[in-house]
């Protein structure tokens, strides 16, 4: 697995290219003004220091996380803790004055090697630093399965959880990666990484945009 793997602007271009153009895509016009968002802290037994970096799409629409070392794995010797991965990511998104995000929809995607009688699944969690709304998403794998694997967790307009207007607050993602053995074989191996076979990491975060109420 590629280490240190960094995001580059092309990169970043061809995710963005991919967003919805449509009229009535739920992703509305960003401010014109330039959107910063920093990684405060990664923390978490898939994203070791250097492992992980956050880049923004030339249109702020997007961003993108990537990783290089971001694996769960059961049997074969595996250590016992390895069935578990996780990241939290801690990220500071400055926002021009009058406006207010939300994630609207994400994209994942990695490998999968799974024995008959294993399983995986990929969980994520979005909040606002200080807010008790939290966001959580579930998807699961069976085996046999030994692809590349893709997930999207979507949340209706209505249902978006929206950074409080005139206050920064730090908003939080802790994604996780977790395999079963199951019936499996304790000889052999299942694992899943959060990334895909050649080393292209993609965990695409697109956001939504509206104006704050003035008054």
């Amino acid at each position: 697995m590629v280490r240190g793997l960094l995001l580059g602007g092309a990169v970043a271009a061809l995710f963005a290219s991919a967003l919805p153009a449509q009229a009535e895509s739920p992703f509305e016009d960003p401010p014109p003004d330039k959107i910063v968002i920093k990684v405060a802290t990664v923390n978490g037994s898939g994203c070791p220091q250097g492992t992980a970096a956050v880049a923004v799409s030339p249109d702020n629409t997007a961003f993108t996380v990537t990783y290089s070392d971001y694996l769960a794995q059961v049997g074969g010797g595996a250590p016992s803790t390895a069935f578990r991965k996780n990241c939290q990511l801690n990220l500071i998104v400055h926002v021009p004055g009058g406006f207010t995000y939300a994630i609207a929809s994400v994209d994942y995607r990695g490998f999968a090697s799974l024995q008959r009688g294993a399983s995986g699944t990929e969980k994520a969690s979005y909040y606002f630093q200080g807010s008790p709304d939290t966001a959580s998403r579930t998807h699961a794998f069976n085996g046999p399965y030994e692809d590349n694997w893709q997930t999207t967790d979507e949340t209706d307009w209505a249902q978006l959880v929206w950074a409080p207007c005139g206050v920064e607050r730090n908003f939080n993602i802790n994604t996780e990666l977790r395999v079963n053995r199951g019936s499996s074989p304790a000889s052999t191996t299942s694992f899943m990484t959060m990334d895909s076979t050649d080393g292209d990491i993609s965990t695409i975060y697109h956001l939504a945009w509206k104006e704050c109420p003035t008054g």
